[in-house]
């Protein structure tokens, strides 16, 4: 389903980061890693989620050494901590073509928000390398730091109400079908980002 958007129906905008703000490529990663890139990458991270393993990560249910630890047996990988951390790190590529100028031109506007499925590895190292593409938010809502993640649709009326505004008035842009029909559940609008032209075109039917 598009959602079509009409001038002023939004008093704020929540923005998933990953492949939405900042780009990324789990083959950098695995490449890193040397784990072979014959298979599918998806289904790597997928083993990677054994016992759960990777949501509590994300949820900061489990740290670093343990995460760490979850990978060697899984790949049956022989490096450091720090070796694997280098590695993670690099899954980063940049920000997303042509997203720069329009968080700009929205932040003009109205308040940016991030919700995002992540870590404290990772956003420690985001934190640091996107701090000026990031300065556009008025808060990150990071799923290893409030301890829930989406789709849940507990995660997007904690937003909701961290926010402080009614969820019909708020605008999500996620890469992730998964994420866009939970967060439509909440009833908030929400967008499927392919690229940063569905945010542009969303931005145009708003009147920003």
């Amino acid at each position: 389903m598009t959602t079509v958007l009409s001038p002023g129906a939004a008093d704020a905008l929540l923005f998933d980061i990953g492949r939405v703000v900042i780009d990324f490529d789990l083959r950098r990663t695995l490449k890193a890693w040397a784990v072979e890139l014959g298979g599918d990458p998806k289904a790597t991270m997928a083993s990677l989620a054994q016992n759960d393993v990777f949501h509590r990560y994300e949820t900061g249910h489990v740290d670093d050494a343990e995460f760490f630890a979850a990978v060697r047996t899984a790949l049956g990988l022989k490096l450091t901590d720090d070796e694997l951390l280098r590695g993670w790190n690099d899954i980063f590529i940049g920000p997303m073509p042509g997203i720069e100028p329009l968080l700009a031109r929205a932040a003009a506007k109205l308040p940016l928000y991030a919700l995002s499925n992540t870590n404290d590895a990772h956003v420690a190292h985001f934190s640091q390398a996107y701090a000026e593409l990031l300065h556009h938010f008025r808060e990150l809502f990071l799923s290893s730091r409030i301890g829930m993640r989406k789709p849940h649709g507990e995660t997007y009326d904690h937003v909701v109400n961290a926010i402080g505004i009614a969820p019909d008035r708020i605008v999500f842009f996620d890469d992730l079908a998964e994420n866009v029909e939970a967060a439509r559940e909440r009833g908030l609008h929400a967008v499927q980002v392919h690229s940063s032209d569905d945010v542009a075109r969303a931005l145009d039917q708003l009147g920003l």
